[in-house]
């Protein structure tokens, strides 16, 4: 009854936020209540709800302070002269424009939010693929990816998700990531260099001297009033110093977050007034993200405390060869390509990743290896038809969406297969599990 129960919450909660039916948000609320008290649990429903909030509970803050960090640094305009140095170095050359295009789409986003990149990332780099003549699906195809490869960060997205579903850390699912994240970026400047290489033989290197101070111009601040250039070290200092503490975990990521933004804020803008129209200007992107993980606390807390996810997990057991259950990470790492391509990031993690995640634990895998294997997917999930913000990148660089699924997608294989490999290689997940049942 339980397995029953456990699979159809599952298709109900994936089918409403799938065929847009219900927002994620309301989903996750509502469906697992109605589906507890169906299975008898009425007057338990209160604690388990609550015990599953109070476990995201510093998932939560971490991602709003990270949020509101990177906007303040955003804002203040730490990444305006990297953006416009990249600007001037590949003036007329294509080689130099395609690896430029990584760069800065993998310096710009760091905040994770999809949008702001390609709204930033197509302003910026548009102009000279146009007076260039280089085809755009390139700079659109190297934006997205190098989305997906920073779509991994714990402020990101997937990575909180999947920390929220299987309760554990965000920092240690992300920090024993990061050197296959950087094999991924090698592999992405690899792309780069295949195409500016082919666009260079095509068309030659063009000057553009006269474009040099349209460039300098450019600020990926979208708010003139809250750029802080005299601050530029300051902010670069202190933004070294909180990768450094993340990096070395010194302090949790919640802690560490909020002490770094409120030193941000205080640095830069040490009005009161200007504090409240920073964290105004950023408040729906964190109320969004924020208000998604406790929702989630409600449906993990409740899968977990009817026992729908253990009986859910031996029924899986059941189906899988004896021969295949040691390899459920690198299971999870393959099927995460398609199965976040077809389905939402809400519905993989927090309908999918908790089941296979009960059923490896039975061969030695841990929740934290299967968390990390589970994020392997994101730059083929980016150009998933699911994905809203997609949409705004190929009508920003006037391409068609199957165009640039079909240009875009076997590299976005290629880098996901590369990260998964690197980490198997670093041992971030296993290969094979210990079989203990």
């Amino acid at each position: 009854m339980l397995t029953f129960l456990g699979f159809a919450m599952v298709i109900t909660f994936m089918y409403l936020i799938m065929s847009k039916r219900l927002s994620a948000l309301i989903a996750l609320i509502i469906i697992p209540i109605l589906f507890a008290i169906l299975g008898g649990f009425a007057h338990d429903i209160g604690p388990m709800m609550l015990e599953g909030i109070s476990k995201l509970a510093p998932t939560g803050v971490m991602l709003m302070f990270a949020i509101l960090y990177f906007a303040v640094m955003i804002d203040s305009g730490l990444f305006d002269p990297a953006v416009r140095a990249i600007l001037r170095v590949v003036k007329g050359d294509p080689l130099k424009v395609s690896m430029g295009t990584a760069a800065l789409a993998l310096i710009v986003s760091l905040d994770g939010d999809g949008a702001t990149t390609y709204m930033i990332c197509v302003a910026a780099m548009l102009p000279l693929y146009s007076r260039l003549g280089m085809d755009p699906r390139i700079m659109a195809g190297l934006i997205i990816l190098a989305g997906g490869i920073m779509n991994m960060t714990p402020w990101g997205g997937p990575t909180a998700r999947a920390a929220s579903a299987l309760h554990v850390d965000p920092s240690d699912i992300f920090v024993p990531m990061i050197p296959a994240m950087l094999i991924g970026a090698v592999v992405l400047f690899g792309i780069a260099w295949l195409y500016g290489k082919r666009e260079r033989a095509r068309l030659g290197i063009l000057r553009l001297a006269e474009d040099t101070q349209h460039y300098e111009n450019i600020s990926v601040s979208q708010s003139p009033e809250a750029r802080r250039p005299k601050l530029l070290w300051v902010n670069a200092v202190l933004t070294i110093t909180l990768m450094g503490c993340l990096i070395a975990g010194i302090l949790p990521l919640p802690v560490l977050f909020m002490i770094f933004f409120s030193l941000a804020m205080i640095i830069n803008y040490p009005n009161l007034q200007e504090q409240k129209d920073r964290v105004a200007a950023h408040a729906g992107n964190v109320l969004a993200v924020v208000g998604l993980i406790f929702a989630a606390g409600i449906f993990t807390g409740i899968l977990s405390g009817t026992g729908m996810v253990d009986a859910m997990s031996k029924s899986l057991l059941s189906v899988i060869p004896p021969s295949m259950g040691p390899y459920l990470a690198t299971i999870t790492a393959i099927v995460s390509m398609p199965f976040t391509f077809f389905m939402s990031n809400d519905a993989f993690y927090y309908g999918v990743l908790p089941v296979l995640t009960e059923a490896a634990s039975h061969y030695g895998i841990s929740a934290v290896e299967m968390a990390r294997a589970s994020i392997v997917g994101q730059p083929v999930h980016l150009l998933s038809p699911l994905v809203p913000s997609t949409y705004l990148l190929v009508g920003l660089a006037k391409i068609d969406f199957g165009e640039h699924q079909r240009f875009t997608l076997k590299w976005a294989i290629l880098i996901c297969l590369a990260i998964m490999v690197a980490a198997l290689l670093m041992g971030v997940f296993p290969l094979i599990g210990e079989a203990h049942q």
